[in-house]
């Protein structure tokens, strides 16, 4: 049986010019990769609404967004996302991490040294060719 693809939003945070990612922690699946902050599209709810939302619980920070970009589709072993990636901005607040193990901020040329998830590697090409 095939399982259903998860919708699952991200946002590439703009902080003066650089670039907010953040690391899932060890009891996390894919513990201790890194990603673009975002999580599933609940049921009526829209992706930019979805966004913002996780962003807040996530990050306890405000964000604008600017643009939609590419969606990445990844089977993993045991699910299917469709990532959709949002630029965005922040625009208020202070980040306080609830879920992950840390963040960076980051200059553009330096967010291929990292060890991605899968699913954003895709994102992570179109955001440094943009």
């Amino acid at each position: 049986m095939k399982n259903s693809v998860i919708k699952v939003t991200c946002a590439i945070i703009n902080f003066k010019g650089k670039i907010l990612v953040v690391q899932r922690s060890e009891m996390m699946s894919m513990p201790l990769k890194w990603e673009f902050p975002g999580g599933k599209v609940e049921a009526n709810e829209s992706e930019i609404d979805c966004i913002k939302r996780e962003i807040k619980e996530e990050l306890d920070i405000e964000i604008s967004i600017s643009k939609r970009l590419t969606p990445s589709n990844y089977n993993y072993p045991n699910m299917s996302i469709e990532l959709i990636p949002f630029l965005a901005n922040h625009k208020e607040g202070e980040i306080f991490l609830k879920e992950h193990k840390q963040y960076l901020i980051l200059a553009k040329h330096e967010l291929s040294n990292l060890d991605w998830a899968d699913a954003d590697l895709p994102i992570l090409k179109e955001i440094i060719n943009l």
